[in-house]
């Protein structure tokens, strides 16, 4: 044993009564050193009948243990030399990519895969009808028929002229695009998200949100660096009181609202307080990024005017997508800046992504062109309707005393609070075994915790579902969980 004198032998210990044969515990726990580097490669082990003496084994074993080895190609036997360790090439220490991560940086939240027949009231995308899909492939058939070649090839990076031109149109219907100002198309509105933070925040600045908050919008800033501070909102939306204070108190670079239908509390703001908003903003010298993703998605009441619109100023930038009310996979949105911000904006776009996809713009503009996405837009505010009133009515019939929901007026989302002192969380997991899919308030949280509130996304639903829904909503918030849900702490991270 003189390679390996200082080996620790007497340290092997062997069941005799285990299923396992000693000779192949032996050969285990040997080809277990040889692969850590602690018998290097090249050594000589010791003579079989020695090594049974020292461990107190018939040679037999030992030799069948060595000759195991030699199978594995372990260890290689000449005779009259002995038996040599053959250690396989131990491969090169691997890079240790989590050491390198950005510490603000989140891990991607996505939703967990449903179970079949769940009712998934975590999430929506609007359903791809078949009349709209068929309308889609003809599209893109005639966008390369006309368009050719060059549709494919790389395009300007603030859009697709003939989609730039029908939005422009748009928004200036809409009284949205001012003199001044300019549109950009961007990938959906989170890529507008992530160019307000490019180009106008810096690390360590503040950003301003609503709390509770779409987590694609807090979990971007923070990933670049900025410090986060969030607004209460409440059933009216963002409270005033809380907003002029956290203006005054942490002079944010940035304030990022969504005045209409706010994902996760389907909240709007008044007209009046839309004036203040801008109000403050002016006195504070803070721009405001209006996310208006649900534009379009008003089921009851009268429109109220967007802060682009009221804006005199030039502090707004507003940003639309047709994620809710088209094809959500084809990832294009667009921004109304005044003009400088748009064009630091594009620019900042152009060393991302160079450009948004060119054939998906070109198909929506034809599919806005032969009135398909209004079409597609008024089937899915005509059943957004009959599911908002199906959800309401529900929850009023199934939820317990102490509970209630907001009443939005569009949008996706209906914001469910149980009451003190419920935990959304553990009824989330509850609500999981008897196969009812929704996302507990504390994904959505800034500062305030949200533990007693879940997102309730009805837009998806058949009002049969919805009903379903609220019934089985209703029976779990109003049972005592058990005592190891309780200890639980489970949900479904969402991003939309």
């Amino acid at each position: 044993m003189d390679d390996l004198a200082g080996m620790h032998w007497d340290s092997l210990q062997f069941d005799s009564g285990g299923a396992t044969p000693i000779y192949r515990q032996l050969s285990d726990r040997l080809a277990g050193w040889i692969r850590e580097g602690a018998l290097a490669d090249g050594s000589r082990l010791p003579p079989t009948r020695e090594l049974a003496g020292r461990l107190g084994l018939n040679r037999t074993t030992v030799a069948a243990a060595y000759e195991a080895l030699e199978q594995e190609g372990l260890l290689q036997a000449h005779v009259g030399r002995g038996s040599f360790v053959s250690a396989p090439a131990r491969p090169a220490a691997r890079l240790d990519w989590e050491a390198r991560w950005k510490p603000s940086l989140a891990a991607p939240q996505t939703l967990a895969p449903a179970e079949a027949g769940a009712l998934n009231f975590a999430s929506w995308r609007p359903a791809a009808e078949p009349w709209a899909i068929e309308r889609l492939r003809r599209a893109a058939t005639e966008v390369l028929a006309a368009r050719g070649p060059a549709i494919l090839d790389l395009g300007p990076a603030e859009g697709y002229p003939p989609l730039r031109e029908l939005l422009w149109a748009q928004m200036k219907r809409e009284g949205i695009a001012q003199p001044g100002d300019e549109l950009l198309i961007t990938s959906g509105c989170q890529q507008g998200l992530d160019l307000a933070a490019k180009v106008l925040v810096g690390p360590g600045e503040t950003v301003l949100l609503e709390d509770p908050v779409y987590p694609g919008a807090r979990d971007l800033f923070r990933a670049a660096g900025a410090e986060v501070r969030g607004v209460e909102v409440g059933p009216g939306g963002v409270s005033m009181a809380d907003l002029e204070q956290e203006l005054a108190r942490s002079r944010p670079r940035l304030m990022v609202l969504t005045p209409s239908f706010q994902n996760p509390t389907g909240a709007s703001l008044s007209l009046d307080a839309r004036r203040e908003v801008l109000r403050l903003a002016s006195r504070f010298q803070v721009p405001v990024v209006e996310n208006d993703v649900y534009a379009g998605l008003r089921y009851k009441g009268n429109r109220t005017a967007s802060l682009k619109e009221l804006d005199t100023q030039g502090l707004v930038i507003h940003l639309r997508s047709f994620s809710k009310a088209a094809f959500p996979g084809l990832r294009v949105g667009w921004l109304v800046a005044p003009r400088a911000v748009a064009r630091r904006l594009a620019a900042a776009k152009q060393l991302t992504d160079l450009h948004t996809d060119q054939l998906s713009q070109a198909v929506l503009a034809r599919l806005a062109e032969d009135g398909t996405l209004a079409k597609r837009r008024e089937r899915l505010r005509s059943a957004g309707a009959v599911r908002l009133e199906a959800a309401l009515e529900a929850a009023r019939r199934e939820l317990p005393e102490g509970a209630g929901v907001w009443t939005p007026e569009g949008g996706a989302h209906l914001w469910v609070r149980l009451g003190e002192p419920s935990d959304a969380s553990e009824l989330a997991l509850r609500a999981r075994a008897h196969k009812l899919l929704f996302v507990p308030g504390r994904y959505f949280a800034v500062r305030r915790p949200q533990t007693s509130a879940l997102r309730f996304t009805f837009a998806g639903a058949e009002p049969d579902e919805i009903r379903r829904g609220f019934e089985i909503l209703g029976r779990l918030a109003r049972a005592r969980p058990s005592r190891a849900a309780a200890g639980t702490r489970h949900g479904i991270p969402a991003l939309v």
